[in-house]
């Protein structure tokens, strides 16, 4: 990749023989990178495969050697190749005699630093030529005895450098052909060395810089990736965890900042390495050539990412707490500034200042900026230093690596290797409020943390919490739970853990929830969950979710019966009888249907004509057949969420603290807590079981939320106290939204009676993957918001609903249905963001509100004749127009999400009720649901609503504030806003009267429902 010099231009060549050029174009007020032409080198017969390039020294041509030994030229101005080209015959013949043998490949090419018209030309077999282009000869002659791997210019340009294939180099002098200026130099030798593939020779008011990719000794650092810098005495080998992909060096120079003492060398003040996995920049102006802290292009997988939390709106404290204990932890970087400048940010700054935390594979937990458009670094927190087992000492080795040869130093922070899997971070939950974070790892260990100022000494308890110790015959076969260590331990400034829960058995975390302002956690397994009180460091309760055969578990395998030998060999038996039996009943009915058929092929095709032509009269709704799942499946004691609520649970006049937990086998549980205001410390936190709700087709619960009278999801904790959030409505009726893999569905509470339900995969086939409950805020107006769910598939689209009658409003695709790590990564934000890993090293960005869109909006200022002018514009469909506030959506025309409520190409489902089995309180009930001010028979269909209403470009505050109150308790309904449903076919028996406010398109009706086969509802405003 080559980049022109003042030009805003950078051509790129790629190893399918093609070159690109790339522009920097100013577009609606903002820079763009353009492709603005290409060239593909296999259209010409005459070339061969590019083996290495070089740009001439004014950049108007890109010379270009090959594997068959020749030199093309590429015109910068125009993009094409000129008809001129260095022959490898033409070479070969302005060299002696001794040298006319096929030097092989062009291997390197060095621009003259002086003469813009000579470079050498560097064959793979070891010859060198200096050429003349003016006058197309060679100049001179140079051979080498080793394999040529690249050569490098001293700036006076009578010397190079040329470095080979047994890890040696070679100094040369213009002027004298027949022999080096001084003999080849093997840094690490006398033994076998591998290959110096990249060279750079800089010259400084002191000692010269000699900076190396490779060259090690095969046998014992044949494996390294290495790069090495030597000037005079000092010596360094920067190791990297993953291979040099190229390197450049930053000369004061090359900048035309060099003061008046120094002028006439390169003097290079910094090194940037671009390696396989990260970017490293080293200062070398600072004494010991540390480390330059990288403000964007982080190394996001420095171990493998294994979950990611995102907080919104962080307080102005608590992001200084985690900016100071970040510094703290930086001090062996360079206090250089960033070296690399260019161009002008025009992005605004953030309003809120978010942050997303990753756990990863090595116990670590980081912290990155992500307000803006990059994710910057803040803060790392490790978990290693409490357990025994995976506990190092640090620097142990530091007096063996300084006599050790070569001088080795790490760098970079990508480290692929963990020393304990048990220690990877599974789960992750922060409240910014009260400066609380909880980390649930795969050994079952739940860490709860504080943010503290200063370093601390202090020893961390555990509490084993049980959660099979009702289950006597449990037999454990996992990994062993990870051992705390004893004693008193040194932290440092930030989050500092407080105490440890460890879950038995020691599985892999799979739901975390935290209270800060009632101090409670809840973990959960795939065995079950427990609830811990980390003020009095106890356990307050327990529950196992496994069945009643469930006795043994491993770490490998979800579940496993045991069984005895002869029950298994009697159960085997019968297996086999019964697969006998079907096979014969099987090969039965296939020879009648044969002989059916034969019979009567006229009477099937006369029926089939019928049937269809009945099925155009009576159309219904089509919906896929969704098999229940068996309740004995593995791996339904595996608990999904977890969540803390204060609402009704026993009776509609009071209210308390309540536990929600969902399971993958479709059961919810739910909680009463009895929590202590007074005395914390010293009382008791109370739990006791109050309901099980059990989903008809088992599906997994993966989420769910209460729903105070307003429509409003309830705050989190410590928000009212904050005034983050508006209290929530204790006066009016609650309900709550349960949402599995495969249906939305809501309840009222406390009966726990459904109300509206949306069938996700009876409709599509889809699965739910990721669900959020969103506040979305208006665009146009501040004073409006509204609560939706945010839900992610497995087809990779995004869909939102609506909190009230759980009508789809939108759906949109996001990821690629095959990208399965995207999908699981997926993590969405509570302003209607969602970031999840494009690859293992890179985040993206999505945004479902267009009040909060992030975008990288900047401006590369150009000299006016630098360049032609830019190509005539493209469609602009990835930028939005900052002045006129214009945007473009391929699914709505429309800047508020709000609007896209009329939307109705997804029919509701308020009437296709299906009760599920509730527990202790709430019984089955199959004729008719009936709550405040809704009866809907349990045995209808789906109703297909079709709502005609003047399109409202922008909704005025007034009207939005109405439309969002009037979701669940308003019974005020607009006279002039009429609807009836008319019939087809109505059914005998199935007449009732049902008046409901549909407030989800903004519009009020009044719906008469003749019977409850299928309809469609027009309004007359």
């Amino acid at each position: 990749m080559f980049f022109l010099q003042e030009q805003g231009r950078v051509v790129s060549v790629c190893s399918d023989n093609s070159l690109h050029l790339w522009e920097v174009n100013l577009r609606s007020g903002k820079s763009v990178l353009d492709e603005v032409n290409e060239i593909f080198l296999a259209d010409y017969k005459q070339m061969k495969a590019v083996s290495t390039s070089c740009l001439s020294l004014n950049g108007d041509q890109l010379l270009l050697g090959t594997e068959g030994g020749s030199i093309h030229m590429l015109d910068m101005a125009s993009f094409s190749l000129v008809d001129q080209f260095i022959h490898q015959d033409v070479v070969m013949q302005n060299v002696p005699d001794d040298f006319k043998v096929n030097p092989g490949a062009v291997e390197a090419i060095a621009v003259h630093p002086t003469n813009p018209n000579k470079f050498l030309i560097g064959y793979n077999r070891g010859l060198i030529v200096l050429w003349d282009n003016k006058e197309s000869n060679a100049d001179k002659t140079y051979n080498a005895t080793q394999q040529l791997e690249c050569l490098a210019w001293n700036r006076n340009g009578e010397e190079f450098m040329s470095a080979h294939q047994d890890g040696s180099f070679i100094i040369w002098s213009t002027s004298d052909s027949e022999k080096p200026k001084e003999p080849a130099t093997t840094p690490y030798g006398p033994f076998p060395c591998k290959a110096i593939n990249r060279l750079q020779w800089k010259t400084a008011k002191s000692d010269p810089f000699i900076i190396f990719a490779g060259g090690m000794p095969r046998a014992s650092y044949g494996d390294r990736h290495t790069l090495s810098v030597m000037q005079g005495e000092n010596h360094v080998v920067f190791d990297f965890t993953s291979r040099v992909v190229d390197f450049i060096v930053m000369s004061r120079a090359d900048q035309c900042d060099a003061t008046d003492d120094r002028t006439g060398y390169d003097e290079p003040h910094a090194l940037v390495a671009l390696v396989e996995e990260e970017l490293v920049v080293i200062d070398l102006d600072t004494c010991d050539w540390p480390t330059i802290q990288l403000p964007y292009l982080g190394s996001i997988h420095s171990s493998a990412i294994t979950c990611s939390h995102h907080v919104s709106n962080v307080s102005d404290q608590l992001w200084q707490k985690i900016i100071d204990a970040g510094h703290a932890q930086n001090k062996q970087y360079s206090q250089r500034e960033w070296p690399i400048k260019g161009g002008k940010s025009l992005s605004k700054d953030p309003a809120t200042k978010d942050m997303l935390l990753t756990g990863h594979e090595d116990g670590t937990v980081r912290f990155w900026d992500a307000s803006s458009v990059t994710l910057r670094l803040l803060y790392r927190l490790g978990t290693v230093s409490l357990f025994a087992e995976s506990h190092m000492p640090e620097n142990n080795s530091n007096g063996a690596d300084e006599e050790e040869w070569p001088p080795f130093r790490k760098v970079g922070t990508f480290d692929p290797y963990s020393d304990d899997p048990r220690l990877g971070i599974q789960k992750l939950s922060m409240c910014p409020l009260s400066e609380t974070l909880v980390i649930a790892g795969t050994a079952g260990q739940v860490i709860i943390l504080q943010m503290e100022r200063e370093d601390r000494e202090q020893e961390v308890k555990t509490t084993k919490v049980n959660i099979v110790s009702d289950r006597d015959s449990f037999v454990w076969k996992g990994h062993e739970a990870l051992t705390l260590r004893e004693g008193d331990i040194k932290f440092a400034a930030g989050f500092q853990p407080t105490c440890v829960m460890q879950l038995y058995p020691p599985a892999a975390c799979t739901a975390l929830a935290v209270h800060s302002e009632w101090q409670i956690v809840a973990a959960g397994t795939a065995h079950g969950f427990g609830l811990f009180d980390y003020v009095q460091k106890k356990e307050v309760s327990t529950r196992c979710t496994l069945n009643a055969t469930d006795l043994m578990g491993t770490s490998e395998t979800p579940m496993s019966r045991r069984k005895s030998l002869k029950k298994s060999l009697r159960e085997s038996f019968r297996r086999l009888r019964r697969r006998r039996s079907e096979r014969r009943n099987r090969d039965d009915k296939s020879k009648e249907q044969k002989v059916t058929e034969t019979q009567h092929i006229e009477q099937h095709a006369t029926e089939a004509t019928s049937a269809t032509a009945g099925a155009a009269i009576d159309s219904k709704p089509v919906e896929r057949v969704v098999e229940a799942r068996t309740a004995d499946d593995s791996m339904s004691s595996m608990v999904r969420c977890l969540y803390f609520a204060d609402t009704f649970v026993v009776t509609g006049g009071t209210h308390n603290p309540s536990l929600w937990a969902g399971t993958n086998g479709g059961q919810v549980f739910i909680y009463n807590l009895s929590v202590p205001t007074d005395k914390r410390s010293a009382d008791t936190v109370m739990c006791t079981l109050a309901k099980e709700i059990k989903l008809k087709h088992h599906a997994p619960v993966i989420s769910l939320a209460v729903i105070d009278g307003k429509a409003r999801v309830l705050p989190e904790a410590l928000e009212v106290q904050h005034e983050r959030a508006k209290a929530p409505d204790m006066e009016s009726a609650h309900s709550v939204v349960i949402i599995s893999e495969e249906q939305l569905k809501s309840f009222a509470l406390p009966s726990l009676k459904p109300k509206w339900k949306f069938k996700l995969t009876a409709l599509d086939g889809s699965r739910i993957r990721k669900v959020a409950f969103v506040n979305f805020r208006s665009k146009s107006a501040d004073n409006y918001s509204e609560f939706d769910i945010a839900c992610l598939s497995n087809l990779g689209e995004v869909s939102v609903y609506g909190i009230t009658t759980l009508r789809q409003q939108m759906v949109a695709p996001a990821i690629r249905k095959e990208d399965i790590n995207g999908i699981s990564s997926f993590v969405f934000t509570k302003e209607g963001q969602g970031l999840y890993l494009h690859s293992p090293s890179e985040f993206t960005r999505v945004t479902l509100c267009p009040r909060f869109v992030i975008e990288p909006i900047c401006m590369l200022e150009l000299k006016e004749g630098m360049r032609p002018e830019p190509q005539a514009e493209a469609l602009d469909t990835g930028l939005r127009d900052q002045e006129d506030g214009t945007e473009e959506s391929p699914e709505y025309e429309t800047n508020d999400i709000t609007q896209a409520l009329t939307d109705s190409g997804r029919p509701d489902s308020p009437g296709d009720i299906t009760v599920d089995s509730v527990r202790e309180i709430v019984t089955e009930n199959n004729e008719t649901v009936v709550n405040a001010s809704t009866t809907v028979v349990s045995q209808t269909t789906n109703v297909t609503i079709s709502v005609e209403s003047p399109s409202t470009p922008e909704l005025s505050p007034q009207s939005e504030q109405a439309d969002i109150t009037a979701l669940n308790n308003s019974r005020n309904v607009d006279d002039d806003t009429k609807a009836e449903i008319e019939r087809k076919e109505p059914r005998e028996g199935s007449k009732h009267l049902v008046d409901q406010n549909l407030t989800d398109s903004g519009d009020q009706a009044v719906i008469k429902q003749v019977d409850a086969g299928i309809g469609a509802m027009t309004v007359t405003n």
